[in-house]
């Protein structure tokens, strides 16, 4: 049987903070159940870590090693600040709904129960409350955010515009967290690890296929491109042509200005396209003709006949 903790030793702010998410969530009506005082009084309990069951509900893969090392050092020495929340499976097992990193830490730190609030929830409630409180932490990679609000989509029909209420995001990130399960499966991971960070993902998804993203990911990893260099990356795959153009124009501002005259002259007098590549009084010149009618000007003007 769960111990309630003497009340001449609760922490007011530690009974307060367990309130957080509940205030997030709009009141269901739940079935009638039978309760303890304890549990209707909202006071944290202390329930042995043995009987809390792991949360099945649980959208983050990921726990980081070293940070779990940290917390539990913290609760070794202060104990578990804000509580837990748990559901009731019978008089002595619980089903964890949040603070699954607060419960893995108390077993590293060796401790044998945690303070807890007991929710009396449905599955349907718990797994909402576990999206919401993971999408409130800053700690969750791109990919897990993106399949939470997905869950929320799906499973509860949310809105895009309903899901930033509930999680305090704007809806704006929203959308673009969802955008990224348009990515290739393959890139989704390296999302996930880390090798490719929210903005390199946002650049690559302005790309027209599964193939063009895969392969501009992997440019991006080889020469390890900042995501200023992605977008510009990218943005040289969808308008090659106006990356030529800056890349004439740049060559242009580094050209001597009477190799770019007599450039000129000859474009003028062609009228054709006309480049001279010249390094130290030393080059070649390209003319640039589309036709028949071109080449000819081109012989005419080098005081060649043109051949009948």
């Amino acid at each position: 049987m769960a111990q309630t903790t003497p009340q001449s030793t609760q922490d007011p702010k530690r009974r307060a903070l367990g309130k957080g998410l509940e205030s997030l969530l709009p009141q269901r009506p739940v079935a009638p159940v039978t309760v303890t005082v304890a549990d209707t009084s909202g006071k944290p309990l202390e329930i042995p870590l043995g009987q809390i069951e792991r949360n099945p509900f649980q959208t983050r893969t990921h726990f980081d090693e070293r940070q779990l090392d940290e917390l539990a050092q913290s609760i070794a020495a202060s104990g578990v600040v804000q509580p837990i929340v748990v559901k009731r499976l019978s008089d002595t097992t619980y089903q964890l709904i949040t603070g699954e990193r607060r419960w893995l830490a108390s077993a590293k730190a060796s401790k044998a129960t945690i303070p807890a609030i007991v929710r009396e929830v449905s599955d349907e409630q718990a797994l909402e409350m576990t999206i919401v409180e993971n999408l409130q932490r800053a700690d969750l990679n791109p990919m897990e955010q993106a399949r939470a609000y997905q869950r929320l989509s799906q499973e509860f029909k949310l809105t895009q515009e309903q899901m930033a209420v509930r999680t305090g995001k704007e809806r704006a990130s929203v959308s673009n967290f969802l955008r990224l399960l348009r990515l290739p499966e393959g890139v989704q991971q390296r999302v996930e690890a880390g090798d490719l960070s929210f903005g390199h993902a946002r650049a690559l998804l302005a790309l027209d296929s599964p193939e063009a993203i895969t392969s501009a990911a992997q440019k991006v990893l080889a020469l390890s491109l900042s995501v200023r260099g992605t977008e510009s990356y990218v943005q040289g795959k969808l308008n090659p042509e106006k990356k030529a153009a800056k890349a004439d124009a740049v060559k242009a501002e580094e050209q001597d200005p009477n190799v770019r005259e007599a450039q000129d002259q000859l474009q003028r007098t062609l009228g054709l396209k006309v480049r001279i590549e010249d390094k130290k009084g030393k080059g070649r010149v390209i003319i640039e003709y589309s036709g028949l009618e071109d080449f000819d000007a081109i012989l005419t003007a080098l005081g060649d006949k043109p051949a009948n």
